[in-house]
């Protein structure tokens, strides 16, 4: 386990304390459509942290061709019709370049600033000229007003991923509290009618002015914010 990570429930657990099967039943949102909004139609796509591929099998339906990396290799066995690379974000090196690299997941928030700059060097390290970064940042209230919950319906089966339940789940962040300075502890829970799963971790929350300093120390920068939210943001070389 990655310090001040934890995980708990059914099955496998990554070192950041996400559950496998969790990830595998998790309903995927508008993410697919922002991102295949804002890069060019065909793109070879480097997504950093893929997890089971929530993201990588409707980017591939829409004709993008995907390199997945993640540490975990339980969630890589997940993956179906992408290149995949086992290994950490902050660490990698292909000595290639993809025009369009992506850090979802709010991974930009780590706690550990060391592996922080470690990622957005990365990102850096692996676009091509004239290429883009994507990156989905927190939410600004992400850390405020809490506990929060939202519930959602079951995935459907066409969408092939996990166990079909149209009962729904329950996602709560149940707390933020926090632990040194600038970095808080998240504990959030799922709650499926058959099965619990929580998960611990550390998040550095960073206004719009901190991210942006975070992207300069790596040479990139905001080409633009692409939601009204800025949860999700365009940046290329600075």
């Amino acid at each position: 386990m990655r310090a001040g990570h934890q995980g708990t429930g059914p099955g496998a657990i990554t070192p950041d304390g996400c559950a496998v099967e969790l990830y595998s039943r998790l309903r995927i949102g508008p993410e697919p459509d922002i991102i295949a909004g804002a890069v060019p139609a065909g793109a070879h796509i480097l997504e950093l942290g893929c997890g089971v591929g929530r993201m990588t099998r409707p980017l591939l339906e829409r004709g993008f061709t995907i390199t997945a990396v993640d540490e975990s290799p339980d969630m890589l066995e997940r993956v179906r019709g992408a290149r995949t690379i086992c290994g950490t974000i902050e660490d990698l090196d292909l000595g290639e370049t993809f025009d369009v690299v992506m850090l979802a997941s709010f991974l930009v928030h780590h706690g550990d600033l060391k592996v922080r700059r470690g990622m957005l060097r990365t990102c850096a390290r692996h676009v091509a000229a004239g290429g883009s970064v994507l990156i989905q940042r927190e939410g600004e209230d992400y850390h405020s007003d809490l506990p929060r919950e939202r519930s959602e319906m079951g995935v459907p089966p066409a969408e092939g991923r996990g166990r079909v339940d149209p009962s729904g789940y329950t996602v709560r962040i149940v707390s933020s509290e926090p632990v040194e300075e600038g970095v808080n502890s998240v504990h959030a829970e799922y709650e499926f009618p058959d099965a619990t799963w929580t998960q611990t971790f550390q998040a550095r929350p960073l206004t719009k002015e901190q991210f942006e300093e975070a992207l300069a120390e790596a040479g990139l920068k905001v080409d633009r914010y692409l939601t009204e939210d800025r949860i999700w943001v365009r940046a290329v070389a600075a």
